[in-house]
């Protein structure tokens, strides 16, 4: 039994011994984890949420007050041009067309028996005008004949007579032809109001049926069959019938944040996910980016909020499918990437191991790292921190960090592209956060090997 207390024992001690070494040696040293600078192409995505959305889309609204008599249609079917899609009571519009018709059927006789008229005065022109040349010809001679004494003053005086009754006849003749020609377009004026009157009472009977103006879908019917719809009037809206969408030209219409929407242009390439539609994405482009801003927790545009309350905002931004198909609806919930920028085969970092420090604030440390007072005034010297990276340097066996100033250039998802300070392969510190936050340079390293962070295989 004493035997086996001493062997515990033994081990107990040993054990002590080795962990003593072991905490001996790391100490001083600070765990980190690290990366490589690697080249990879690179693209800034910038990501808002919205809703699919059709170019165009029309609410068919009630041109006419009355009981909806049918609905040709119902919400999902598919409408051409010109197809009829409601119809509204309309007896009386239809009475008022039929009447009209008829009205302009007796104006057309009427002016059918004014050109007879016309007809007639004129035939009866003419043969006045050819019995006052036979008159003439009979007071011609009758002229000559009483000059020469041969005619009695009687047959002379009834030669004149018959003339001048001739004469008068002409002119009653012509006036016949006028005013039978006045009596024609008289009646021509009053078939033309007939067709006005028409034309009125046709497009009284049109707002009674709904006709749809472009090839769609029906996205939205609000109306039963027997309910009365009401025409708007002034600030009162009226009835809707329904909805129409063009879906030939589908956008998705999304929110983007107002930090974001600086980097966004038209034309930008975006990919659309579609909530409803898993594992498919749709090709698509700007095409139209708000210039104003709407509040977050309403959607309303700013310039019309009456609240002077700041808070977040966001930005309207269109983007039109390149290749949408059948399956899309309007108002299905949808996630647009608009790509930002795209660099290929550029030299990058993860975007955590970026930090900002003042290098010549590792000379200024006394003992005890208490910072060292400034030459001049005696004070404390004001720090001046720069951005870069800690790099891993490997000098005689050990590891310690090193801080290089960087300039970068895009942002991907979690890289940052890398213009000038390093070079590829190079290991640099990613964290932990606070250990990067109070890294000096100069700092024994040592690898974290129960985290390990591998560079990003894509920065889309």
């Amino acid at each position: 039994m004493k035997k086996i207390l001493l062997i515990i024992l033994g081990l107990l001690v040993a054990g002590g011994l080795v962990a003593f070494m072991v905490i001996k040696q790391q100490s001083g040293y600070t765990k980190v984890l690290t990366a490589k600078v690697v080249r990879e192409d690179l693209s800034t995505v910038v990501s808002g949420t919205g809703q699919i959305k059709p170019k165009t889309y029309v609410n068919l609204g009630a041109t006419a007050m009355g009981r909806v008599t049918s609905l040709a249609v119902k919400e999902g079917d598919r409408v051409k041009k010109g197809q009829t899609v409601a119809t509204i009571e309309n007896v009386q519009q239809v009475a008022s067309v039929a009447g009209q018709q008829a009205a302009i059927s007796a104006a057309k006789t009427d002016i059918a028996s004014n050109v007879a008229a016309e007809k007639t005065a004129e035939a009866n022109l003419e043969h006045a005008k050819a019995d006052l040349e036979q008159k003439k010809l009979d007071w011609d001679r009758a002229q000559a004949l009483y000059t020469a004494g041969i005619m009695a003053k009687q047959d002379f005086d009834a030669k004149k007579a018959a003339y001048d009754l001739d004469v008068a006849s002409l002119a009653q003749a012509v006036a016949g032809v006028n005013q039978a020609n006045a009596n024609t377009d008289s009646a021509r004026g009053h078939m033309h109001t007939q067709e006005a009157t028409l034309r009125v009472n046709q497009d009284n009977l049109n707002r009674t049926i709904a006709i749809a103006p472009f090839d769609g879908i029906v996205t939205n019917e609000p109306v039963r069959e027997g309910e009365t719809v009401v025409v708007g009037i002034q600030n009162a809206e009226g009835s809707t019938l329904m909805t129409l969408a063009d879906m030939s030209i589908v956008t998705a219409e999304v929110k983007v944040d107002e930090t974001d929407i600086v980097n966004i242009q038209l034309g930008q390439p975006a990919d659309v996910t579609v909530d409803a539609l898993p594992g498919k994405s749709f090709k698509g482009h700007v095409t139209l980016v708000g210039d104003q801003a709407l509040l977050r927790s309403t959607g309303i545009a700013t310039s019309q909020s009456t609240t002077g309350t700041e808070e977040a905002k966001d930005f309207k931004v269109v983007v039109t499918l390149d290749s949408p198909n059948d399956e899309l609806r309007p108002g299905l919930s949808c996630t647009a990437k608009i790509t930002t920028a795209h660099k290929p085969n550029v030299l990058t970092l993860p975007i955590q191991a970026l930090t900002m420090h003042d290098p010549a604030m590792d000379a200024t440390k006394g003992k005890g790292g208490v910072q060292a007072a400034s030459s001049s005034t005696g004070a404390p010297a004001k720090p001046n921190p720069v951005q870069g990276v800690f790099i891993v340097d490997n000098a005689k066996g050990k590891l310690r960090s090193k801080f290089v100033p960087v300039t970068t250039g895009i942002t991907g998802a979690t890289n940052i592209e890398v213009l000038s300070g390093l070079s590829p392969g190079q290991e640099v510190v990613t964290g932990p956060y606070k250990t990067l936050r109070d890294l000096k340079g100069g700092s024994l390293l040592k690898r974290d090997t129960v985290k390990v962070v591998l560079p990003s295989g894509s920065s889309s």
